[in-house]
């Protein structure tokens, strides 16, 4: 489950102040409603993906005894 700041918080602020769980969030959240987007959502989702970008991405690719391989929102 997310806990954090909601959309109506971080609309507020740029991308760049977004913590990671954050972007990571809403990019999960927005790719599974896309069709359904208007062109703010969707202009929204480039935005986040851009700063997903920007920061070198998000992906872990090997697991440590503290880390899994998959992304946590928590």
């Amino acid at each position: 489950m997310y806990v954090g700041r909601d959309m109506t918080a971080l609309s507020m602020i740029k991308k760049e102040e977004w913590k990671d769980t954050e972007l990571e969030y809403f990019h999960h959240s927005l790719m599974q409603v896309m069709p359904y987007l208007n062109v703010e959502g969707h202009t929204l989702q480039r935005e986040i993906v851009e700063e997903i970008e920007r920061r070198g991405g998000l992906t872990r690719y090997e697991a440590d005894w503290t880390h899994g391989t998959r992304i946590s929102y928590d």
